[in-house]
């Protein structure tokens, strides 16, 4: 496989992933505007890992704080490290749910350019109106069991390609009334256990099909899929202090449109 190719998948994957515009709708794109062959569970599985080591090391101290959690229940123990970790599976468990029902009923429901564009203009204009009206009085020090469980279902909007993980989950905190940066940090949080699931499922899916192989692209990939998700996760934590989603939610309604008329054959 080209280094071309991967360097595009990898980047691709790491700029989106956590910024709320859909890796996954950017990465069914990618071969269907290139006419490049699909390029594989591996280098999929590569990217995202790559991905996951990004929001673990940036967020290595919230990481910590669960790890704390974890081991206070081990001992029987309770506190308010254990209920954010709590919060994190709560979030997080619904889309993992459902997405291993999707899997096992049809892998490839949604995946056409026709749902991504409608996808992505719906995901747009509801991030719009929520970003805007919302209120932003809340920290993650004070979230609430309810909070977390609207989190978790709005997530799992994401398993439609163009609705973006990040996307659904900073809006519904968002409605919660969390500010930006709270929102945007508990929904990359969130991500930690939804793409260790499906790395986790990815691998055994290798492993019983016995495509193990594609070492060196598999670590190239990974590698620059890190890089570019760190730097995506550090601009917005950055830009989001200060600003609104609104450049990122007219990206959404350019491409969506774009698709729409791709689509339809509209010159």
């Amino acid at each position: 496989m080209p280094i071309t190719h991967l360097a595009v998948i990898a980047i691709v994957q790491g700029i989106t992933e956590f910024l709320p515009i859909s890796s996954s709708g950017h990465l069914l794109l990618v071969p269907a505007i290139t006419g490049w062959s699909d390029h594989g569970l591996a280098i999929d599985i590569a990217a995202h890992s790559g991905s996951l080591c990004a929001v673990l090391l940036y967020f290595r101290r919230d990481i910590a704080t669960a790890g704390k959690g974890l081991i206070n229940l081990g001992l029987g123990q309770g506190g308010k490290d254990s209920r954010f970790l709590g919060y994190l599976l709560l979030a997080s468990c619904p889309t993992i749910v459902v997405g291993a029902g999707v899997v096992a009923i049809e892998p490839n429901l949604f995946r056409n350019v026709e749902v991504i564009a409608w996808a992505t203009l719906v995901g747009a204009v509801v991030l719009y109106v929520t970003d805007q009206f919302a209120s932003s009085r809340g920290s993650l020090l004070q979230m609430k069991m309810s909070h977390a469980l609207v989190i978790g279902v709005f997530q799992i909007l994401a398993l439609i390609p163009g609705a973006s993980r990040a996307g659904v989950t900073i809006t519904a905190g968002r409605l919660c009334g969390y500010s930006r940066t709270e929102a945007a940090r508990f929904s990359m949080l969130t991500a930690i256990p939804v793409i260790t699931a499906a790395c986790a499922y990815n691998f055994l899916v290798l492993f019983q099909t016995g495509q193990s192989g594609l070492i060196a692209p598999a670590l190239a990939t990974a590698g620059l899929a890190f890089l570019s998700s760190l730097g995506a996760i550090t601009l917005m934590m950055r830009w989001i202090r200060q600003a609104s989603f609104t450049p990122l939610i007219i990206y959404r309604l350019i491409l969506g449109f774009s698709l729409l008329a791709w689509t339809y054959g509209i010159q």
